[in-house]
């Protein structure tokens, strides 16, 4: 949806020592599940022989890899793979991941899901000592931090341990080396990162849902602060939290990841249909029926028509065959393809009372887009529920909110917004509810900073995305 969160990125890689003529096809199986991680641009780097081959581009998995471009990629033990979405860097083809580099001590790939608070600092530095960038990434930060130090010690683990050291904010990574590929999460855990086994290999991925539709079992999520080294198709684990708390970005069950998957011991789809539930019980309303936005509110809209007994319905259908609207590049492109994506169902819709449940409103425009749609339609009320509290501040981890002024709810009230989206009322879930939720699914601590301000670590002033274009 045009001004709707974007989705971070999303990385996928395997280890195998009997499935070398296979490894792209499953990185490709993997990107394709993890596509609505990022849809601007996709990569494919492939180890064979301590030789790293890539293929990258702008585009969707589908397109920049199709069977002809799979087929041509060389047999390899390893690979790693990249869905991207812009938060630091713009959209550009240099900035599509892996990004690979050749150094005094070899070959290396890196990919990343997050986001650093210190790229700026650490990029000015290391160009003030003669580092060359290629890109705009702060991707390319890490990997240039990990070439350093890889100079210095004697393997690649040490190297990315001590890059832990210097590194501050969301990354999970996975780097793959002549011979090793490595897995690693940030001390806060911002970012998913799961481990699978597909036979005897290997495999890592943003999500399970990844290893689910390629066959893999899957195994257990990375730990917060933890470093996994594969070799030989073993796996060893270090140990880099040093006693920081958690901060697993709590709109990763809200929104960013697939229904399907399991993030931390928590289902997805549970949490969002809990939501809902709770959501019923919070702000409950006559209506005749209970609709969710596709789809990322349709969890939490089953949960609600559950708890309230209001029937469930459906107000829009959405094509399958349009991708998400904000990667169009002006506002007018993004206003049209919204109305091409979702249609309303007149016959559902006209002379109705609605419960319309959406995970959230952040600058407001395409809630307000869709409720005139609505009434176009035919509906008679409008009633709109959000699965998630009010978006008051930033997110430095990861997520497309960079500036406060963008936020419809900073210095509005709840009225306020309701009158201006047009909706006959409006709630949004509570900051205490969602609390409630999260904590009876999972003891360790969330990030709720784009919801209260306070973020599990020290955050910087607010950076664009372009913020190394402008900068230097």
């Amino acid at each position: 949806m045009f001004n709707k969160l974007k989705e971070e990125c999303g990385v996928f890689g395997i280890y195998s020592e009997e499935k070398e003529e296979n490894v792209a096809y499953y990185t490709r199986i993997g990107l394709s599940s993890l596509q609505h991680r990022g849809e601007e641009s996709c990569g494919i780097a492939i180890n064979n022989g301590g030789i790293i081959t890539f293929h990258k581009d702008v585009g969707l998995v589908s397109d920049v890899f199709s069977q002809s471009v799979v087929d041509e990629l060389p047999n390899g033990k390893m690979a790693i793979g990249h869905v991207r979405y812009s938060t630091t860097g713009e959209p550009k083809k240099e900035n599509a991941q892996p990004i690979v580099i050749r150094y005094a001590k070899g070959n290396m790939a890196v990919v990343h899901n997050g986001n650093l608070t210190n790229a700026v600092e650490l990029r000015k530095e290391l160009q003030e000592n003669g580092a060359i960038f290629n890109t705009t990434s702060d991707t390319e930060v890490i990997a240039y931090i990990i070439a350093r130090e890889r100079l210095k010690v004697h393997s690649i683990e040490e190297a990315v341990m001590n890059t832990m050291k210097y590194i501050k904010g969301a990354y999970s990574l996975l780097i793959m080396s002549s011979q090793k590929l490595i897995a690693v999460r940030d001390p806060q855990g911002f970012r998913p990162l799961c481990i699978g086994k597909l036979d005897k290999d290997i495999v890592f991925s943003s999500e399970s849902c990844a290893l689910d539709i390629m066959g893999a079992e899957f195994e257990r999520d990375v730990k917060p602060g933890e470093v996994i080294v594969v070799t030989n198709n073993e796996t060893k684990s270090y140990d880099c939290k040093n006693g920081q708390k958690d901060g697993l970005c709590i709109f990763e069950y809200i929104y960013f990841a697939r229904p399907d998957s399991t993030i931390d011991g928590i289902n997805v789809h549970r949490f969002r249909e809990e939501v809902g539930r709770c959501l019923a019980m919070q702000a409950p309303v006559e209506a005749d029926f209970v609709a969710g936005v596709p789809d990322s509110g349709l969890d939490a809209a089953l949960g609600y028509s559950k708890q309230s007994k209001i029937p469930y319905d459906m107000a829009f259908i959405k094509s399958k065959y349009i991708g998400r609207t904000f990667i169009q590049s002006t506002q007018t492109k993004r206003r049209s393809q919204v109305v091409l994506k979702l249609n309303p169902i007149k016959t559902t819709v006209a002379g109705k009372k609605i419960v319309l449940v959406d995970d959230s409103i952040v600058r407001g425009t395409t809630i307000t887009r869709l409720i005139k749609i609505l009434r176009k339609a035919g509906a008679k009320e409008i009633h709109l529920r959000i699965a998630s509290p009010k978006f008051i501040d930033i997110c430095y981890f990861g997520t497309d909110v960079a500036k406060r002024d963008a936020l419809i709810a900073v210095g509005k009230t709840t009225e306020q917004i309701r009158e201006e989206i047009g909706a006959d009322s409006l709630e949004y879930l509570s900051i205490e509810n969602l609390r409630k939720i999260a904590k009876a699914s999972y003891r360790n601590g969330f990030c709720e900073g784009c919801f209260t301000g306070k973020y599990p670590i020290e955050v910087p002033d607010e950076i664009e995305k372009d913020t190394f274009e402008k900068v230097f």
